[in-house]
């Protein structure tokens, strides 16, 4: 007798008399497999030995006997898209994020509508030099409650040093400095001349190359190094201005001693 609930699924009988066959239950009105022993073993058992030379009989596809998963394909689709956004939202946070120049404060090195990267990562580890091309956040007070749209400028002055305005040049330290970047060379004014800053710890001096056009620190005075969002080192739209943004060389002599070239330049 077999136990209430169970159902014998007959097998072929053996040269002593016996059969095999798989054990299923009964659960709900479907049949749900216990493989005591499979058919294709069974089958394999009823081979002899002159016939077990030749390749093993095929067990044939029984659909009901195969898992199915519901939703399966839908679950890692959506298991991609989760994985696809953290990693975005990993790598725009703390690694670097792109952005579209909107103003004429900066050109010739860049013009409107073309996007840089900027690097987040490597300004954690190494600060920012003279010659650097920053985005950062304006300053409460400039921007009066209206949007912060980030600024992009070029540093300039760095914490312990001196920044003068005067005869259509900027000065560190008493020293002129070699600008080759500005806009058509114009001069570099300011509205009261001469004018001089002192860096502050933590603060930078930033201007846009063109001078004419660029509201900066000449105005706003100093920035606080927490502001700033990062470094821009590649500009890549449109395709025919792909490039590296390279950091101008200062000579030895101008500011603190700690202006060089930022290390992304080739």
């Amino acid at each position: 007798m077999l136990p209430a609930g169970n159902a014998v699924l007959p097998g072929a009988g053996r040269r002593d008399g016996s059969s095999r066959g798989g054990v299923y239950q009964l659960a709900g009105g479907r049949v749900k497999q216990r493989i005591r022993r499979g058919l294709c073993t069974a089958a394999h058992e009823r081979t002899t030995g002159s016939e077990r030379g030749a390749a093993a009989p095929r067990c044939p596809y029984t659909a009901g006997l195969v898992t199915r998963r519901p939703l399966g394909c839908l679950f890692e689709i959506v298991e991609t898209l989760v994985l696809t956004l953290i990693i975005f939202f990993v790598i725009q946070t703390f690694v670097a994020q792109p952005y579209r120049v909107e103003q004429q404060s900066m050109e010739r090195t860049l013009e409107p509508n073309q996007y840089v990267l900027v690097d987040k990562l490597t300004p954690r580890f190494d600060d920012y030099s003279r010659g650097d091309i920053v985005v950062f956040e304006p300053p409460e007070a400039w921007v009066q409650g209206g949007p912060r749209t980030p600024f992009i400028k070029r540093v300039i002055g760095l914490p312990g040093e001196t920044v003068e305005v005067k005869d259509g040049s900027v000065w560190i330290d008493g020293t002129r400095l070699d600008e080759p970047y500005v806009f058509d060379l114009q001069p570099t004014t300011a509205s009261e001349e001469p004018v001089s800053w002192v860096i502050g710890p933590g603060q930078l001096f930033v201007m846009g190359d063109h001078r004419e056009a660029s509201a900066d620190s000449r105005a706003f005075g100093p920035i606080d190094r927490s502001t700033v969002i990062g470094r821009a080192w590649l500009r890549y739209w449109p395709i025919s201005t792909l490039g590296i943004i390279p950091t101008p060389d200062y000579p030895a002599p101008v500011g603190n001693g700690d202006a060089r070239p930022s290390p992304a330049v080739p």
